[in-house]
């Protein structure tokens, strides 16, 4: 890149503001970038802890349909599964964590009453109603981990994305921008030398040709008083 660029001084002012802007964006990306990690732990410490929840409630959700099956039929589990009417519903909207939306998934009608299951208080037991208590918690886990999850990933891309153009810079840009300045500098300096060199020269030949001028007229000068007078 250096050899292909012309050696003005118009250039170097130019690559100088490149890399003032280079290294100023630079310094901003990092600071984007530790900030995305920092948020990132934050989302993983979360997600660690969803995760747990769900491996939990979905062992005891199995634990509690399990028992309603054996102890009440599975006739009567599908028959209050049928009953349902008000199925959850989902809506999701975002929000910006340091210029990265991430989803924000929001439900209602998942944890239901009694009477808004379906099935009546009569036509069920305790066990069908633990069984669909269990599974109302579970759905819920499962859209927070949804959130957390799409969250993290993510921010994870956005932090790959951030660290690919910090070394960008780091590595690539900013090394050929100096490596150009420093040649445009030295072909600055060699000309700056050539150009004292070359009006040194012509201020030694311009006083050399002065000295024979007045080396000239000094023996011109001689030559017309040794000349005899006619009187």
């Amino acid at each position: 890149m250096a050899e292909d660029v012309k050696p003005t001084r118009k250039n170097l002012m130019e690559i100088e503001d490149r890399i003032e802007l280079s290294e100023r964006g630079h310094d901003t990306l990092e600071q984007k970038r530790d900030g995305l990690i920092m948020e990132f732990m934050d989302i993983l410490d979360q997600a660690k802890d969803v995760r747990s929840n769900l491996e939990e409630d979905y062992e005891r959700a199995q634990r509690k349909i399990n028992m309603a099956r054996a102890m009440e039929g599975d006739v009567a589990v599908r028959g209050a599964a049928a009953a349902l009417k008000e199925h959850p519903e989902i809506t999701t909207q975002s929000k910006s964590i340091m210029g990265v939306y991430v989803p924000q998934i929001e439900s209602s009608r998942v944890k239901k009453s009694l009477d808004q299951r379906g099935y009546g208080v009569m036509g069920s037991s305790a066990r069908i109603d633990e069984a669909a208590e269990a599974y109302e918690q579970l759905l819920e886990t499962i859209i927070l981990a949804a959130e957390v999850e799409t969250a993290m990933r993510r921010m994870l891309d956005e932090i790959e994305t951030t660290k690919r153009r910090v070394n960008a810079l780091e590595f690539k840009l900013l090394p050929e921008l100096r490596e150009a300045k420093e040649y445009i500098d030295q072909k600055l300096e060699e000309q700056e030398r050539e150009e004292i060199f070359r009006l040194k020269k012509i201020k030694a030949k311009k006083e050399a040709e002065e000295e024979a001028a007045e080396a000239e007229e000094a023996e011109r000068a001689q030559a017309v008083e040794a000349v005899p007078s006619e009187d």
